[in-house]
């Protein structure tokens, strides 16, 4: 056995004859070869930080720089104005004193090196800080002469020379902390439309006093940790928002992603092994910050923070709060195939295996016809239960011998991979395939992913991809452009053969897959059938389904001329509006990456002026070009406020984090109990994809991505995660609990159908 042959690697005894010694030169060579990759990365990371630290200036531009101002002054062309001389005064006198001079330009030259780079970065961060840019539209008749110069600026700093990943990380500003005064104000503003009278005024009075009370001095407090902290949000809302809690991932906390609308192969192991090999690409790119940036506009950078926990990371079980564990290398995958688990060796030696030869791995196990051991084959039930008692069992049962192995095995892996043992489709005729391929990706069996991971890739029967991801340690922008990524090295690079399989010659033996071991104890192996009974009442109580709408997209909300975000959103209030016949409190994301380690906000699209729109469509005596009038109204509202957000003027992250500060000061305030409290009844995200231009839908309109989405929030609630994917098509994703007597997702989407139609109806009438 492979753990056995390690295990014996190297080993002595004592003779009568002296000392003998016994060793394996093969695995000594393994482990020569393992740890001199692990050096080359370093010194790797070492490079790329300093090659990061110095943008947009070069090292070779500090060579140039030593050259040009030696030969000037050598010329006795003082370029320095005196300084080299004020520094000649500061090297020993012992030097010769042509190495004097050459020591004092070497030092001058290093100098004003550094004073240049500090100052274009800091010049840098400082045009950074303007957001007028996103309040207009694109085009000669809309863009101020101001946004053009400050581009023009962006663009000279931004465009020296090829960046790296974490190019732009320094010269991002800091979130700013918004007033006291403004954050209150806009927080009244959106309740506005879900109070009656008395509630508002009520509202009115509680914020008031906190504004004039408490919010001050937790405000004063919040204002020095903005200055401190590199982000004053970020932090404490993956501390308590996240890894604090204690409910199950299941559900409740990880969130999936579908494949795109081609099936390249039906070989499901020729599918896993193109993929795996796409993101390890993925990998070494993050490793060498050679991934190009994410920009919007093509010079305007986001931030690339969060790519850095995405392999090699596992969220570990703690009884109070859990802990994201990140490796800086791992060279296996784990892999789980019914009810077995093994580990995938990734190199050879120091080579990273070709697809064929990953293929050759995963077909082999796939061929296995072994047993799950009692207790295996519902052990990834345990990351699916509370937190806590999680906990508890990997303290007493996997902290020792071969269960501690083979849990490190799996924790340690790159990322996890699921071999399914069923087929999953998409089918546009019978929406039953699209249902239950969404339902394998957000639940599974209960027992089918091991959600601690960073991101499980599920591979079907017949081919199909999807992926499950924990979130603590990203939001979806981050998993998109991976996704995208890999899809498309597997569509443009990889391919596959005329039957399916990986492209290449098996040329040797790569290594065989390790099945992992487990010594489950009967009391454990109870544990992990509680955990599997609590995993399929939380999958019996959630009905997910997908609505696939192909009737327009958005070539068709452009003629409208709103945003198509603020078109969907507007649609979204219109069906939730008449399905429960009155509005609610409604959550929709928005990224904060045009600031250094900026993660998400909310946006709150119910407004004034959507609730009029919402109102007037089912009104025979508003004409259609005052509907349309009235939808275009609401949209631009929407749009501001999303701007707005995205500018760091958001209300809910800066409530929150001053909650948090009334938790550590011990202080009562009936405002932040009331805000808190309220419950999101309806939680709304965009997809977002294309993010790096690979699969553009206009270039390759047949790749058009099926979307994701996540469980319901609230309990009598709805999760709607939408997908604007390509010009003509639409994906709904939608959740609920079963259990509520409030909601019905098959009732939901069918509101969704009609108000999509309706909405589309009041424009054609309108151009008439």
């Amino acid at each position: 056995m492979a753990e056995a042959h390690v295990a014996v690697a190297f080993s002595f005894a004592i003779t009568h004859e002296g000392v003998n010694i016994n060793y394996d030169r093969e695995v000594l060579n393994l482990v020569w070869n393992s740890g001199l990759r692990s050096w080359k990365k370093r010194f790797a990371r070492f490079m790329n930080n300093i090659h990061c630290g110095i943008y947009p200036a070069s090292l070779s531009s500090l060579f140039i720089l030593i050259a040009l101002v030696t030969s000037l002054f050598l010329a006795n062309i003082d370029a320095s104005f005196g300084g080299i001389r004020q520094l000649e005064h500061y090297i020993p006198g012992s030097l010769a004193p042509f190495s004097v001079q050459l020591a004092a330009c070497v030092a001058y030259s290093f100098c004003l090196w550094v004073t240049t780079i500090l100052f274009l970065r800091y010049s840098l961060k400082l045009l950074l800080m303007y957001k007028g840019w996103l309040f207009e539209g694109r085009g000669a008749n809309k863009t101020s002469l101001k946004t053009y110069i400050w581009a023009g600026f962006v663009r000279t700093l931004t465009a020296k020379r090829r960046p790296m990943l974490y190019s732009f990380q320094s010269s991002l500003p800091r979130l700013p902390l918004p007033s006291l005064e403004d954050t209150m104000e806009r927080y009244l503003h959106s309740v506005r439309p879900l109070l009656n009278e008395e509630r508002y005024e009520k509202m009115k009075q509680m914020t008031e006093d906190f504004k004039n009370g408490v919010g001050k001095k937790l405000q004063r407090y919040l204002w020095l940790k903005s200055w401190w902290a590199s982000n004053y949000v970020t932090d404490w809302w993956e501390d308590y928002v996240y890894l604090s809690g204690r409910s199950p991932l299941l559900v409740y906390s990880n969130c999936y992603g579908l494949d795109y609308m081609p099936l390249p192969t039906t070989s499901q192991a020729a599918r896993a092994a193109n993929f795996i090999y796409a993101a390890l690409t993925f990998r070494k790119l993050l490793n060498t910050q050679t991934l190009k940036p994410v920009t919007i506009q093509n010079f305007i950078p986001l931030c690339a923070w969060q790519y850095e926990r995405m392999f090699n990371t596992t969220r570990v079980p703690d009884v109070e709060k859990d802990r994201l564990v990140h490796l800086s290398d791992s060279q296996h995958i784990a892999v789980l195939h019914k009810g077995r688990y093994y580990k995938v060796m990734l190199y050879n030696k120091t080579r990273l295996l070709k697809p064929v030869e990953l293929q050759w791995q995963l077909q082999k196990i796939l061929e296995d016809q072994s047993l799950p051991v009692e207790g295996e084959k519902n052990l990834a039930a345990l990351t699916a239960s509370n937190r806590t008692e999680w906990a508890n069992a990997r303290t007493t049962y996997f902290s020792k011998g071969l269960n501690k192995s083979s849990l490190k095995s799996i924790e340690d892996a790159a990322f996890f991979v699921v071999l399914y043992d069923e087929d999953l489709d998409f089918d546009a005729n019978d929406p039953k395939r699209l249902n239950k391929y969404s339902q394998a990706l957000l639940h599974g069996k209960g027992n089918s992913m091991w959600l601690d991971k960073s991101f499980n890739i599920v591979v079907s029967k017949n081919g199909r991809l999807g992926c499950n991801c924990e979130h603590s340690w990203c939001d979806s922008p981050i998993m998109s452009h991976f996704w995208e990524f890999c899809i498309g090295m597997e569509a443009l690079t990889l391919k596959y053969t005329e039957d399916g399989n990986a492209v290449g010659e098996l040329e040797e033996s790569p290594p065989t897959p390790i099945r992992l071991k487990w010594d489950l104890h009967p009391e454990c192996v109870d544990i992990i059938n509680t955990s599997m009974q609590a995993a399929l009442a939380i999958i019996s109580e959630v009905d997910l389904q997908v609505c696939y709408h192909a009737d327009y997209g958005k070539n068709f909300i452009k003629k409208c001329k709103v945003s198509p975000d603020a078109y969907v959103q507007m649609v979204l209030q219109l069906a939730y509006f008449r399905d429960s016949e009155k509005f609610n409190l409604t959550y929709e994301a928005s990224m904060m990456r045009l600031f250094r380690e900026g993660r998400t906000e909310t946006v709150r699209p119910v407004t004034l002026e959507s609730c009029e729109f919402v109102r007037s469509v089912d009104n025979p005596d508003i004409s259609a070009k005052d509907k349309l009038a009235l939808l275009q109204r609401a949209c631009n509202r929407h749009q501001k406020s999303y701007i707005n957000v995205m500018c760091g003027k958001g209300i809910d992250r800066h409530i929150f984090c001053l909650y948090v500060l009334s938790k550590h000061l011990d202080v009562k305030s009936p405002f932040l109990k009331e805000v808190l409290g309220e419950p999101w009844k309806l939680s709304t995200s965009q997809t977002p994809h294309n993010q790096a231009g690979i699969l553009d839908t206009k270039k390759y309109p047949e790749y058009v991505c099926l979307g994701g989405g996540f469980g319901p929030v609230a309990e009598d609630g709805y999760g709607v995660s939408y997908d604007i994917a390509s010009e003509d098509v639409m994906f709904f994703h939608v959740s609920s609990k079963r259990t509520s007597p409030e909601t019905d997702t098959t009732r939901f989407i069918g509101c969704i159908e009609k108000s999509l139609q309706d909405v589309k109806q009041i424009f054609l009438d309108s151009q008439k």
